[in-house]
């Protein structure tokens, strides 16, 4: 069952865009952590990118490093999110998007967390420090027990690597906006639809989605209008972080994640 190919296929039907929201698995806990899902799929959310934790989640900026510290502290393990997975899936066919890093995947088992990830009904994963050279290199890393394998893209991918990539891809590309960790910004990258056009240039049909510093409604409008989904990490998981114990997390996540939603469903 490809949960992210059919989001996307409705989503063109409709002349939509899709929203991408990003969370910290276990942050402040994973029971929260399912209400969050619940939430955010409320608010209209498309796909949801779980991060799973890591200790050194070198690709990411402080928002997101304090949000997996604080899911290693409350007892979050690899084992724990998938069987929170299997807790979404009871109530949910929103796509799951594993975000992650290749050790706590090698601690696991690789083989063993792919089986056992898709098993519970997570669709995708994402593998921030492994290179798409390796997996020709090393059988096991290409193994994926039935999770898309989404690829990164970077603004300083070169253009013949940025086909090679596309041509390979799965699910959705995930387009990072500007150089450096994940964090909210005050402005967008200038280059956007350039490059994503660049992207599709060599008849790529996957779904480009732009993610790292968007923050606010402007910003998503103005990411929409140029790609086929827009990815909100930080700014929601800064929410998760001011109000992750209060019992109005609900209320406070709804207000700031609709209006995100709203502005990427106007383009």
């Amino acid at each position: 069952m490809l949960r992210i190919d059919d989001a996307f296929a409705r989503l063109r039907a409709s002349g939509k865009k899709a929203f991408v929201a990003y969370v910290a698995a276990g942050d402040p806990s994973l029971e929260r952590t399912l209400e969050i899902v619940q939430v955010l799929e409320r608010c209209g959310a498309d796909i949801i990118e779980l991060g799973l934790p890591f200790s050194d989640p070198l690709a990411d900026g402080i928002v997101n490093q304090m949000a997996a510290g604080r899911a290693l502290e409350a007892g979050a393990t690899t084992a724990g999110v998938v069987q929170l997975i299997r807790r979404i899936r009871e109530a949910s066919q929103i796509p799951l998007v594993l975000f992650t890093y290749l050790n706590p995947v090698y601690a696991y088992g690789f083989e063993r967390f792919h089986a056992d990830a898709a098993a519970a009904g997570a669709d995708g994963v994402l593998l921030l420090d492994l290179p798409p050279d390796e997996d020709g290199l090393n059988a096991e890393l290409t193994i994926r027990s039935g999770l898309q394998r989404i690829r990164l893209i970077a603004p300083t991918t070169p253009p013949e690597r940025m086909r090679t990539l596309a041509a390979s891809s799965e699910g959705f590309i995930y387009y990072i906006s500007r150089e450096g960790v994940t964090g909210a910004q005050q402005t967008l990258a200038s280059n956007i639809g350039s490059q994503v056009a660049e992207i599709k240039a060599g008849g790529c049909t996957t779904p480009v989605c732009v993610g790292f510093g968007i923050s606010t409604p402007d910003q998503a409008r103005a990411v929409a209008e140029a790609a086929d989904g827009v990815v909100v990490g930080s700014a929601i998981v800064r929410i998760i972080e001011q109000h992750g114990k209060s019992p109005d997390l609900a209320v406070k996540l709804t207000e700031f994640v609709k209006p995100l939603v709203d502005a990427v469903k106007a383009v």
